[in-house]
């Protein structure tokens, strides 16, 4: 049963995955080929990259969502994590990567809407987040909905550059 919280934080990702996958869409061949400065991955990249974490984010949301710490994941963890897919998604495609933002971007919103209050309000430790006792809620924001806004604010500036 959707809530009115679920479903707003569903839209909401939806909003930043349809933006990102319009700019992205619109990208002429070099444009997604630019290196985003300070970061150095390929804009495609980072595209498929977005899309290949929401299904990881959100597992993680619902383990907070029943109460459950989220244990061993740090930053260098994440930084290993984007340096491999970096290395394997080099040369990703552009319908290869919107097609995956899509149905992943779909997928986690589905499984946002299926939250209750209650299991957006449980908090439990974040081992991302210095062991910090965060909600469902604020994971979720922090994560899956602001991912997308992230990397397309990068990507405008590397594409504007």
């Amino acid at each position: 049963m959707t809530t009115q919280r679920s479903q707003a934080l569903a839209d909401r990702l939806e909003q930043g995955a349809r933006a990102l996958a319009t700019l992205a869409g619109g990208l002429t061949d070099a444009q997604w080929q630019t290196r985003i400065p300070k970061d150095g991955r390929k804009v495609g990249v980072v595209v498929h990259h977005v899309a290949t974490m929401y299904p990881l984010e959100i597992q993680l949301a619902q383990a907070l969502a029943s109460g459950n710490a989220i244990e061993g994941v740090t930053w260098d963890a994440v930084n290993d994590i984007n340096a491999k897919h970096a290395g394997e998604q080099d040369s990703v495609t552009k319908e290869a990567a919107l097609d995956l933002l899509r149905r992943n971007s779909a997928a986690a919103a589905a499984a946002i809407r299926a939250l209750s209050d209650a299991e957006l309000d449980k908090a439990a430790p974040v081992s991302l987040n210095s062991d910090a006792p965060l909600t469902c809620q604020f994971f979720i924001e922090d994560h899956a909905l602001r991912h997308s806004y992230h990397h397309l604010a990068k990507i405008r500036g590397a594409i504007n550059a």
